[in-house]
C-alpha cells in the first residue's frame, strides 16, 4: 500500500497543517510506504526544512511539469494565474494512480476523480485551518472519502451546510500545533513594551479588508507609535501583483509597500517568511487585527483581545457562520474607529475572553492525543477498517 500526502500550491501556508500528519502515519507504521508529494523546488525545500534530510518511512518526491504546453503556460501566465498548480495533476496522472490513498489540504486535487477519472484512488482532505469562511463547506467537500476536523463546530456545518455523510467526517483536533515555529521568536521592536498588533489581511478581494482600507491602516500606525505593528498578510496576497478569483469573479491590484512604511521603527512588514506561516506572529502579537483569516482561531490558542474590519460593511454578518469568528471581538467599519477600538482593546482586554474560549473550544478540540496521530488514526481505520470514523483516537 502507498498513502500520499500533496503539497501543491504557489506559497507553504498549507504545508503545516497537512505534513505533520504524513510525519504520524509514517512512524506509526501502519500503512505500508508514505510518499510526500511536492509540486515545485519552493515545497521540497519547506518540506525538507521541517522533517529533515532522511525521516524514516518517509519518501519525499518532486512533481514536474512533463509537458511542453504545461511549460509554456507556465512561463507565460504564471505570474497572473496558477497555471503550474493545476497542470502538475494531468502531467504526473501515473505517480497518481500508483498511489491507494491521497490525502491533500486543498480541493483542487478532487479534479483526479472528477476529471480524470481515479476512481480507485481514495481522497482525504485535511483542510488548512479553522476558519468559517463558506467556501470551506461547499459540495466539493463530499468528494473526499474522508475529511479530517478539527472540532465539532466545523464537523456539523458539514453536516448541515454540505450535505456530507458523517460517516465520512473525523474531528482529530489542529496537527499544526503539534510543530513548533521555524525559528524562536526574535526581538523586533526598539519597545516590546508597547502593545504589539499583528494585522492579518485575508487574499480573497471580497472579503479583504486590504485593497480598500490596507493603506490607511498602515499609515494609521505610522503615525501611532504607542502601538508596534506587524503587517503580516495571507501569504498569497504578494505572491503576485495581481489577485485574481475565480468564485466570485475579481481582479485586484495588490499594490505596494510605501518606503516609509516599510522604514517606520514601530512597523515589521513580512510577506512570505516562515513566520506568516508557522504560527510565529500569532503567538507574540497581543491583539489580532483582521478580517476572515482562519489564522484568528491560531491566535485565539491564547486568548487576547482581537478587531474586525469589516470594509465591505457586511450585511446580516452577526447571524451568518461565515462570520462567527467575529463574534470574539469589536467589528469595525472604518479605519477612522481603529484608534477608539484599540484603546478600547487595551484597557479592556478580557472583555471578550468567554467568547473567544467558546469559539475556540468549538472549533479546535484539543484532548491529551497529539492531533497529529488522531488524524493518523483516524486514516489508518479508513483504510484497515478498524471500527467507525466516530470512534475515539487512543495514545499511542
Amino acid at each position: 500500500m502507498t498513502v500520499g500526502f500533496l503539497f501543491n500550491h504557489d506559497q507553504v501556508h498549507q504545508l503545516r497543517h497537512g505534513l505533520p500528519v504524513a510525519m504520524a502515519v509514517a512512524r506509526r507504521g501502519r500503512l505500508g510506504e508514505i510518499v510526500v508529494l511536492t509540486g515545485s523546488p519552493r515545497m521540497t525545500a519547506a518540506v525538507r526544512d521541517i522533517v529533515g534530510a532522511d525521516h524514516p518511512r518517509l519518501v519525499v518526491r518532486e512533481l514536474r511539469l512533463g509537458s511542453v504546453l504545461a511549460k509554456a503556460l507556465d512561463a507565460a501566465l504564471g505570474w497572473l494565474v496558477p497555471t503550474r498548480k493545476l497542470a502538475i495533476y494531468r502531467d504526473n496522472l501515473d505517480a497518481f494512480r500508483a498511489l491507494d490513498v491521497l490525502v491533500v489540504t486543498e480541493k483542487t486535487s478532487t479534479m483526479l476523480k472528477t476529471r480524470y477519472g481515479l476512481d480507485r484512488l481514495k481522497l482525504v482532505h485535511t483542510r488548512h485551518g479553522a476558519g468559517d469562511r463558506a467556501i470551506g463547506f461547499d459540495a466539493a467537500s463530499g468528494i473526499f472519502d474522508l475529511v479530517l476536523v478539527a472540532g465539532p463546530a466545523i464537523r456539523e456545518r458539514l453536516i448541515t451546510d454540505a450535505a456530507l455523510d458523517p460517516r465520512k467526517i473525523a474531528v482529530v483536533g489542529y496537527p499544526k500545533f503539534d510543530l513548533p515555529p521555524a525559528a524562536p521568536p526574535v526581538a523586533l521592536f526598539a519597545h516590546p513594551e508597547r502593545p504589539t498588533v499583528l494585522y492579518n489581511p485575508h487574499v480573497a478581494p471580497h472579503l479583504s479588508s486590504w485593497y480598500r482600507d490596507g493603506a490607511a491602516v498602515l499609515d494609521f500606525f505610522a503615525r501611532n507609535p504607542q502601538y508596534n505593528l506587524i503587517f503580516a498578510p495571507h501569504v498569497m496576497m504578494f505572491e503576485r501583483p495581481v489577485t485574481v478569483t475565480i468564485d466570485p469573479p475579481r481582479v485586484r491590484l495588490r499594490g505596494a509597500i510605501p518606503q516609509r512604511i516599510l522604514a517606520a521603527p514601530n512597523i515589521h512588514v513580512d510577506l512570505s517568511s516562515a513566520a506568516c506561516t508557522d504560527m510565529t506572529y500569532t503567538r507574540m502579537a497581543d491583539i489580532y487585527l483582521g478580517d476572515v483569516s482562519s489564522q484568528v482561531y491560531e491566535f485565539l490558542a491564547t486568548p487576547r483581545p482581537c478587531l474586525f474590519l469589516d470594509s465591505h460593511r457586511t450585511s446580516g454578518w452577526a447571524s451568518d457562520p461565515s462570520y462567527a469568528h467575529w463574534h470574539a471581538g469589536e467589528v469595525i467599519e472604518s479605519v477612522d474607529a481603529l484608534g477608539p477600538a484599540l484603546e478600547r482593546a487595551v484597557a479592556d482586554p478580557d472583555r471578550y475572553r468567554a467568547a473567544q474560549t467558546a469559539l475556540f473550544d468549538s472549533h479546535i478540540e484539543l484532548t491529551a492525543v497529539a492531533s497529529s496521530d488522531r488524524a493518523a488514526e483516524a486514516i489508518e481505520r479508513m483504510v484497515l477498517g478498524k471500527a467507525t470514523l466516530a470512534e475515539p483516537a487512543q495514545a499511542t
